[in-house]
């Protein structure tokens, strides 16, 4: 397996393709620009399984429609973010985009629950990682030493906690008990900005020192 990040959007969200031997992928957080995104996977002649969301905020979602019709794939979603998709005031384009924001299509998968996870050859082992928004998940990668943390954890920093469903000190003990106890070489995939990894993270960032 192997992974890539691609910055999509106004807000370059980082969207990543995992893909394996058999030219098959599954796509994190596809944001936007989805013509570009769809051109990329075609040129690399890359069979999509599923979209997998670290969470619904409008950022991470808007290209969703997109690859969905495109492929005809499913979406996966936290269950306690089952109507984001739909609604510009739970996934906070009501704020940053004019008339009326931005809705997609409801999810087509639901995932309740904590625990190993696949999707044809992809194995995942899910961590629910709330704090940033009440359904935010990580997908931890054994195999290859990574885990995608959507807008939980960045290099130097943390997710945000003013918008709809977030708590800060909810998203600090995330990281703490479920971030932070992973392998201290696994790569953090963050929903923004550049690599990291975890122990990098418990030495340097400022916001979990002293936790």
């Amino acid at each position: 397996m192997k992974w890539q990040r691609i910055p999509l959007g106004p807000l370059q969200t980082n969207a990543y393709l995992l893909s394996n031997d058999q030219k098959e992928c599954v796509i994190f957080d596809p944001g936007g620009d989805g013509e570009r995104l769809i051109s990329i996977i075609q040129k690399q002649q890359l069979k999509p399984l599923a979209v997998l969301l670290t969470h619904a905020h409008f950022d991470h979602i808007g290209a969703v429609d997109d690859v969905r019709k495109t492929w005809n794939i499913p979406v996966y979603v936290h269950e306690k973010e089952k109507n984001w998709l739909q609604d510009a005031s739970l996934n906070g384009s009501q704020f940053f985009i004019p008339d009326g924001g931005l809705a997609v299509q409801a999810p087509d998968e639901l995932i309740k629950s904590e625990g190993q996870f696949s999707i044809g050859s992809f194995s995942f082992t899910l961590l629910h990682t709330p704090g940033h928004s009440p359904g935010s998940i990580s997908f931890y990668v054994e195999e290859l030493e990574v885990v995608f943390s959507g807008d939980a954890l960045f290099e130097g920093s943390i997710g945000r906690t003013d918008l709809p469903g977030g708590n800060h000190n909810q998203l600090i003990k995330s990281i703490h008990d479920k971030l932070l106890t992973l392998p201290e070489e696994t790569i953090v995939l963050s929903g923004h900005g550049g690599e990291t990894t975890i122990g990098a993270e418990m030495d340097n960032n400022p916001f979990l020192n002293g936790f």
